[in-house]
């Protein structure tokens, strides 16, 4: 079996031992930092900024103009909706910094902001628009500002199921 080779859009600047796993497409005008994974198949669309030294897992997808902060951890399957902000730094331009860490197979919609030092639960939601400022548990639904649980994963998946016509 052929492995994939990356995918470039035009303008992409990498950073000094970025590594990029195999079948990874980059579009256009995507900024990547030093020291930087992106795992096996995942997407990034155009106009991010990804830091130096962040850790992407395997089939993600992360649509354009997204800005991830240095240090940050995503998990596999996870998606971000476009004009996501990732942020590490509580008070910035400080020397401590505190990545978030985004577990597996999270739904982060368009516009949402997480704040620095914050653990997203494997199979949460964050809803468009909302700002994250405290830990989201794990296969819950959070939105607002501040971000609230407002259902389980599984009330979620039963409206998307019901939205989908299935």
């Amino acid at each position: 079996m052929e492995k994939l080779k990356p995918k470039f859009g035009v303008g992409v600047v990498l950073g000094s031992n970025v590594q990029l796993g195999t079948g990874v497409v980059i579009w256009n005008y995507v900024v990547i930092g030093d020291n930087t994974i992106v795992g096996d198949e995942t997407k990034i669309g155009s106009f991010c900024d990804i830091g130096r030294n962040v850790v992407i897992g395997k089939k993600c997808n992360i649509q354009a103009h997204v800005t991830i902060a240095n240090g940050c951890r995503i998990g596999d399957n996870v998606f971000i909706g476009p004009n996501v902000s990732i942020l590490n730094d509580k008070y910035p331009v400080s020397e401590r910094i505190k990545p978030p860490v985004i577990g597996n197979d999270v739904v982060i919609g368009g516009g949402a902001i997480i704040l620095p030092n914050i653990i997203i639960g494997n199979g949460a939601v964050i809803a468009a628009g909302s700002v994250v400022t405290r830990d989201v548990k794990p296969q819950t639904v959070v939105k607002g500002i501040p971000a609230r649980k407002f259902m389980s994963k599984r009330e979620y998946e039963i409206k998307k199921s019901l939205f989908n016509g299935d």
